[in-house]
């Protein structure tokens, strides 16, 4: 009875050794994927802005790779993705939550 609980218990540690790996970089994937389409061709794929978009906006603008972005609490960046600002369109209107959440997640990333 001891060897069958054991053998459970290590099935069960070794199902989710495999399953943790895929879930997480998946989501990550998608707030990667989300930024591609919808931020990346004014803020670059390193989030540090498009050159030919910043001589049109302005590099600080468009530079979300900085510290001071980082700072900044997620309810007011979630503000800023679905609602828009200054120049910037509201691009995170049409995400579930959770998509907006793996996007902030991923803009978080960029900074660091």
């Amino acid at each position: 009875m001891e060897k069958k609980k054991l053998l459970q218990i290590v099935f069960a540690l070794g199902i989710g050794a495999i399953w943790i790996p895929v879930v997480w970089p998946a989501e990550a994937k998608d707030g990667k994927a989300a930024y591609g389409k919808l931020c990346s061709s004014c803020h670059g794929a390193d989030g540090k802005g498009n050159p030919a978009m910043a001589k049109v906006f302005g590099e600080k603008e468009l530079n979300i790779a900085t510290k001071e972005t980082g700072k900044k609490k997620d309810e007011d960046l979630l503000k800023v993705i679905t609602e828009g600002k200054r120049k910037m369109p509201a691009s995170g209107k049409g995400l579930s939550k959770q998509e907006q959440k793996q996007l902030l997640e991923h803009v978080r990333s960029l900074g660091k």
